[in-house]
């Protein structure tokens, strides 16, 4: 279509029709008009498509399917999930407040906890995230306003009891923030569950491709939702529209993807439990996983991940031997693309901790992180037995 205004080329772009998929509004501002600056007085512009670090039509769209896995009503994306966590966290607490966390949390949020929130005046409790009495005892004893765990713990493959956390929570009065980025709304939706805010590194099986970077912060509650849009303009951590694109896109085929790698990953821990040099397999799908039973059915009801962990016998040096043995496997960081991507949470997730920090979260040498992708359970079995028996020699 060709403009009519010679002084503004390229402006009479939009289609008679819809587009079928959403179009990749890369632009930093939009044209005004005045139901965008009675939304700028009345709101601070949260809800009018003006200026791309407020709102943007492509990550809209994003954030709204986000919100349909979840069965919720509000979605916000951000810059990573990094930003999900701690824009989350920095709106629902304030110096002076206490939030109790699980131990067992990825290895940046474990920084946030233990280094950045205290900084800032804000007391944080510590206790194993598969043990509800002790939820129970610290939420009586510090009264916080927040409590925060993840559905399936990185690395352990721990669960957390979402629904009696979430009870927890509201007799005293706090917040329940969970972390669902390994579970994934395919296996879990906390919120259904009583969690009152969901966060989430779309990074990994949301986008699913290994090609961008993003997070998402899920809720019912309107209010809050808004609380967290405001955080998320003020200290910057929007999402860029062309990777809300690349996550829409991925989210297409979000539900063949989980079926395929949830499935492989639960013949994988099958086949490879009796192998010779592993000590233990660590899947929810395993009757021998300590949250079996109950706690599994309720959190983890249909589906039980597309995560698996190994215990090798030979701890850190032979469980690194045998990573750099891996043909179809891939010795990387980060997790959920469609391709299986293997790493030693030692030297990479939990670099940070001590021998001894990392022993107390529940994390033992010679433990091989795996999350599983397409390329079929029987390749990554065949992969895996020849790497053990390439190095049988180091154990």
């Amino acid at each position: 279509m060709t403009s009519t205004n010679p002084y503004r080329p390229g402006r009479d772009h939009t289609s008679r029709t819809y587009p079928v998929i959403p179009p990749i509004y890369q632009t930093t501002t939009f044209e005004l008009d005045d139901t965008s600056y009675a939304d700028i007085q009345g709101t601070g512009g949260l809800r009018e498509t003006w200026y791309s670090r407020f709102n943007n039509p492509t990550v809209d769209a994003a954030a709204a399917e986000v919100a349909r896995l979840h069965g919720a009503s509000r979605s916000i994306m951000t810059a990573s999930g990094m930003a999900a966590i701690a824009t989350t966290l920095l709106t629902l607490l304030r110096s002076g407040d206490t939030v109790v966390a699980s131990k067992q949390v990825y290895g940046d949020t474990d920084d946030l906890l233990q280094r950045d929130l205290p900084a800032l005046g804000i007391t944080v409790v510590r206790v194993d995230a598969f043990d509800t009495a002790a939820w129970e005892r610290a939420a009586r004893a510090h009264g916080p306003a927040v409590l925060y765990g993840e559905t399936l713990s990185n690395p352990q493959l721990r669960l957390l009891d979402v629904p009696a956390v979430a009870a927890v929570a509201r007799s005293v009065g706090a917040r329940l923030v969970v972390d669902n980025t390994f579970a994934t709304p395919f296996c879990t939706r906390p919120i259904e569950l009583g969690a009152d805010i969901v966060v989430e590194s779309a990074t990994k099986f949301l986008a699913g491709h290994s090609d961008v970077v993003a997070g998402a912060v899920t809720t019912d509650d309107e209010e809050l939702a808004a609380e967290v849009q405001r955080r998320l303009i003020t200290f910057g951590g929007c999402m860029d529209p062309h990777a809300a694109f690349l996550v829409w896109r991925g989210m297409r085929t979000f539900g063949v993807r989980l079926a395929e790698a949830c499935s492989a990953a639960e013949i994988v821990a099958t086949k490879m439990a009796d192998e010779p040099g592993i000590d233990h397999v660590r899947h929810p799908s395993r009757l021998d996983h300590p949250d079996a039973g109950a706690v599994v059915d309720a959190v983890m009801p249909h589906a039980k991940g597309a995560m698996l962990s190994l215990v090798l016998a030979g701890g850190d040096e032979r469980v690194l031997a045998v990573l750099r043995r891996l043909r179809v496997g891939v010795e990387a960081t980060s997790l959920g693309g469609v391709e299986t991507l293997a790493s030693v949470p030692f030297n990479s997730s939990h670099f940070n901790m001590t021998p001894e920090q990392r022993l107390d979260a529940g994390i033992p040498p010679g433990m091989l992180r795996l999350s599983i992708g397409l390329e079929g359970a029987d390749a990554l079995v065949d992969d895996l037995r020849q790497a053990i028996a390439a190095t049988a020699h180091d154990s």
